[in-house]
């Protein structure tokens, strides 16, 4: 009801020629839109989870809109700059992208040249050396790929019995208990009792490997985009935010120093894991160097803004025209919406 209430405004707002005033007024020139992305499906990853994985389609539909929309599309360095000074050019938008997925060099950065659009990765490295699927993320989609059949749980951990996988709250129930059972394992152990799953469920697990499915880019494939001009930013190396401010700016140095090794720029800019941040988390932050850093918490960016709690509109495949078109003017973000947005953690 709210969703449909929020559409009809939208569409009544464009229609008498109000969101067309916002968007050329002065109070959007003094606003950042930071919009935010996460996967862009090799094949029908979008079809499995719509508000992880966006369709290539998707992507290049809304880059046309940003274009038709006569949107500035920024670097994000340059835009948080811009926008303390109060030196923001018409409409100005960051394109981020978060984890750093191979389908985002596969899909999204030619798609970005075409359009001549800059772009951040904010990249988490520890997936980038061990390079294989993201288990929890790579077992649900298999099961999703198998859900015209029944799995057999004996003998892999966190499973006993039998489990009918038509429906999405089925699939799930494995998952969490899968999860579990294998949560504090090391990577290694985990990606055999994945490939386990996989394999009985009859699936080609070679064959999903291969395509690179939910496998984050390796060093050498960042080094190359980094080199052609994408920005690459901090996410931290195992994607996790624990409670101890301390134990978490580790980890963010650890991100920031292997980013360091495979770019040889020093990133300044963080995106909280899930979009989960601590206030404790800001003053170590600040310590260290820490520009800017990004939430999953719908909004325009204002000067008033605490430069480390950077409001994005995370744009999924449930989006719509109307409502991505909202974000763009800015009057979406004079209506309700949710306070947070998180989006599936990386293990």
């Amino acid at each position: 009801m709210i969703r449909t209430l929020k559409q009809s405004s939208l569409t009544l707002s464009k229609q008498v020629g109000l969101s067309g005033w916002v968007a050329h007024s002065a109070w959007r020139r003094s606003r950042l839109l930071i919009l935010c992305y996460h996967g862009v499906a090799l094949e029908d990853e979008h079809l499995w989870e719509p508000e992880l994985y966006v369709s290539a389609a998707h992507l290049a539909h809304r880059l046309a809109l940003l274009h038709r929309a006569h949107c500035t599309v920024l670097p994000l360095g340059e835009a948080v700059e811009r926008l303390y000074r109060n030196d923001l050019p018409e409409r100005a938008v960051v394109l981020t992208f978060d984890d750093g997925y191979y389908d985002f060099m596969a899909r999204a950065w030619p798609l970005l040249h075409a359009h001549g659009c800059p772009a951040t990765v904010y990249l988490t490295t520890a997936r980038v050396d061990h390079n294989f699927p993201i288990v929890n993320l790579f077992a649900s989609y298999a099961l999703w790929k198998a859900r015209d059949r029944v799995l057999r749980g004996d003998g892999i951990p966190g499973l006993a019995g039998e489990y009918p996988l038509r429906s999405a709250g089925a699939r799930h129930r494995v998952v969490r208990e899968l999860n579990g059972a294998i949560g504090q394992m090391n990577a290694g152990p985990k990606d055999l009792i994945v490939r386990q799953l996989v394999q009985r469920l009859g699936l080609d697990y070679d064959a999903l490997i291969a395509s690179r499915v939910l496998t984050l880019m390796r060093p050498d494939e960042v080094a190359r985009l980094s080199g052609a001009g994408l920005d690459v930013q901090l996410h931290t190396h195992l994607h996790r935010t624990p409670e101890n401010p301390d134990v978490f700016v580790r980890d963010v140095l650890e991100n920031r120093d292997r980013i360091e090794a495979i770019t040889g720029a020093r990133a300044t800019h963080l995106c909280y894991p899930s979009g989960v941040y601590r206030a404790a988390y800001l003053p170590a932050l600040r310590r260290e160097g820490i520009v800017s850093a990004t939430t999953c918490d719908p909004g325009m960016v204002a000067r008033t803004a605490d430069p480390l709690l950077l409001p994005r509109f995370v744009d999924t495949s449930r989006v719509s025209d109307i409502e991505f078109e909202g974000w763009v003017t800015g009057i979406a973000s004079c209506l309700p919406r949710r306070t947070r947005r998180a989006h599936p953690a990386v293990h």
